[in-house]
């Protein structure tokens, strides 16, 4: 019980004394001893937020919180479909660590763009790792896959930031793990995947998961289908104005040059 004690009381003295937005709770908080604890704490943290005026957050795994206390978060997975509360994926760009080791094996900036992507089209967010060596340096691997990102997000940035799920997530042939500690288990994207978000009532976004080249074939946009039974006003590549496409009963066709990760805007 002095534990106990002494944890509720060091987690409000942070709370009331600088104010986070955030907190985020590893594993291990869920067991039954401590479930009091943390509920209480989060009734405080939240009480006291309104009165700062700020949102906050906390997140949480497994069972931690009822649903819809905090942002559930998915520690090295995914999930597998839209799901109807916001929630959070977080991994390491390293198979191995958390941390700076030697011999580390990094996952393809193109796999974990991939999965910036799938996640934000379920109403997820994503927490990249990256480990650091002890003077605080950035190993030239890890700064490579952020600078990946960096690019992706300066011309598709639209269809990630501020955006919201469509009625599906997306559509292609790769079936992603869902739950905990599934990244070892991936299988990378292809040229066939694809995942959609929205802005606004008359946007929806297709963000390609591999590098789509020559005519692609959105099937989701068919007219025949009905997700989208609106007629198509325009479809323009992020970053690269209009593309030649051409609605048909089974899809949106496009024309698409080859690039990684490419991102289209579709007005209807």
């Amino acid at each position: 019980k002095q534990f106990k004690d002494d944890w509720l009381t060091r987690a409000i003295e942070l709370s009331d004394k600088y104010q986070p937005q955030l907190y985020y709770f590893d594993t291990w908080a869920e067991r039954p001893p401590l479930s009091p604890y943390l509920r209480a704490f989060a009734a405080h943290y939240y009480n006291r937020a309104a009165s700062w005026g700020k949102q906050v957050a906390i997140n949480y795994k497994n069972h931690m919180l009822a649903p819809r206390a905090g942002v559930p978060d998915v520690e090295r997975g995914q999930l597998g479909d839209i799901q109807p509360y916001f929630w959070q994926s977080d991994t390491s760009v390293g198979m191995k660590s958390w941390g700076h080791v030697q011999d580390e094996t990094y996952k393809p900036a193109e796999l974990l763009i991939g999965d910036l992507c799938d996640i934000v089209s379920k109403n997820g967010t994503f927490l990249l790792n990256i480990g650091p060596r002890a003077d605080g340096t950035i190993p030239p691997d890890q700064v490579a896959i952020l600078e990946a990102f960096g690019r992706f997000l300066r011309v598709n940035g639209e269809a990630i930031y501020g955006t919201r799920p469509w009625k599906v997530f997306g559509e292609g042939p790769t079936v992603v793990p869902e739950g905990h500690f599934t990244d070892a288990k991936r299988v990378p994207y292809t040229d066939d995947d694809f995942r959609f978000t929205t802005r606004g009532q008359h946007t929806l976004y297709v963000i390609g998961l591999g590098q789509p080249a020559g005519e692609i074939l959105i099937r989701s946009l068919g007219s025949s289908l009905r997700l989208l039974p609106r007629e198509i006003q325009s479809v323009e590549l992020l970053g690269g104005g209009a593309v030649k496409w051409t609605r048909r009963a089974d899809g949106l066709a496009v024309q698409l040059a080859g690039d990684p990760h490419p991102a289209l805007r579709v007005r209807f």
